[in-house]
């Protein structure tokens, strides 16, 4: 709704005040924040702060604007439940975490879409957009006078709430089956990760890149090369303010989903028996070193990173102290996390035409 009008601008009048200096305009929104941010010449950054601010405190939150941007959403969703590739990973997240907001789709649903109305968003802003809860990050070519100009406009905002307090979520290792008429079943394993700032947070990393984060990873070679179970087989690493969720997901045949657990468990086992080589440790950590790099060269992940860091951590490594605590990853600590994290015990979603679990899966 931030982009739907303010007291001064049509939500049109927003939209082309960034299409005629080529700029571009946005949000999303993760698990734990929203991020508003403009991409334009740096000639034109003082008009993008501007628009920007006056989305920020003069949002009119129009009501016959809200019905139309619901109903946008209720599309989405209905958009999203035609991919199951992308559900089963929300009910991974509601196996693991439950009714802890951790556990809800990002998207919302319809039940909770059709409470909100333009008082409802106002009292939300008021609660939760507070300067405790708010990071200005910039990245580009700046100078002291836009820094200024930031401090101009936001540095004076006050507000009478406090930071709310969260419960802090627990992990569980339950399974959630959905029978749909698929043409795949779909396939997650949930193992509890780390968190955000968690101390091992780069072995993990490692490991991950290693297990299932690129096209030589052993989940990628075993079960698409090797065996030609599946197109797209990957494992990631979510890390939170509190927590942290290892996934790992699978696409196949219902017909070789026995087959597909199987295998991925027997990776798990080696990985965990054998470890990891040299080989593998030094070409993950200078697959790392050569992302992070390359990440340089564009500004929006400067921004991403600076602003989420500050936000979740409150405090920026630099580009050095990133290289140095990647660079002293060893092959010990990365082993014993694969042993710590993979254990027998782990969450599991499911979205096939049968619903039926795998026969090898023994149940939390």
């Amino acid at each position: 709704m931030f982009f739907k009008g303010t007291k001064t601008r049509s939500a049109r009048e927003i939209a082309e005040s960034f299409d005629r200096i080529g700029g571009q305009v946005n949000a999303f929104t993760s698990k734990e924040y929203t991020c508003y941010y403009a991409k334009v010449l740096d000639e034109h950054a003082d008009q993008a702060l501007d628009v920007l601010a006056d989305m920020f405190f003069n949002s009119s939150f129009d009501e016959e604007e809200l019905a139309r941007e619901k109903n946008v959403v209720y599309e989405e969703i209905k958009m999203y439940e035609d991919t199951p590739d992308d559900i089963v990973h929300d009910l991974l997240g509601k196996a693991v975490y439950g009714n802890h907001p951790l556990g809800y789709p990002i998207l919302g649903t319809e039940d909770t879409l059709k409470t909100f109305n333009g008082d409802s968003l106002r009292q939300y802003m008021e609660q939760m957009y507070i300067p405790e809860n708010i990071v200005i990050s910039v990245a580009g070519n700046i100078d002291e006078s836009f820094i200024q100009q930031v401090e101009n406009y936001f540095g004076t905002y006050t507000s009478s709430h406090s930071a709310h307090q969260y419960v802090q979520p627990e992990f569980h290792t339950n399974h959630i089956a959905r029978k749909k008429e698929t043409e795949q079943a779909h396939l997650c394993l949930g193992f509890k990760g780390l968190p955000i700032g968690g101390e091992d947070v780069y072995s993990l990393i490692v490991l991950n890149n290693v297990l299932g984060g690129s096209m030589s990873s052993r989940l990628f070679q075993e079960v698409r090369e090797q065996r030609g179970l599946a197109y797209s087989v990957f494992s990631y690493h979510s890390s939170y303010r509190d927590s942290g969720l290892v996934t790992i997901y699978g696409g196949t045949g219902s017909h070789q989903l026995d087959v597909l657990y199987d295998t991925v468990q027997e990776t798990l086992y080696d990985l965990k028996d054998k470890g990891i080589t040299d080989k593998e440790l030094a070409n993950s950590k200078e697959q790392l070193k050569g992302n992070l790099m390359l990440s340089l060269e564009s500004t929006n992940s400067r921004m991403s990173r600076n602003g989420k860091n500050e936000l979740m951590l409150g405090y920026h490594r630099s580009l050095d102290e990133i290289l140095d605590l990647v660079n002293a990853v060893t092959k010990d600590s990365v082993n014993g996390l694969a042993r710590d994290i993979f254990k027998d015990e782990f969450a599991l979603s499911l979205i096939s035409p049968s619903g039926d679990l795998p026969k090898g899966f023994k149940g939390n």
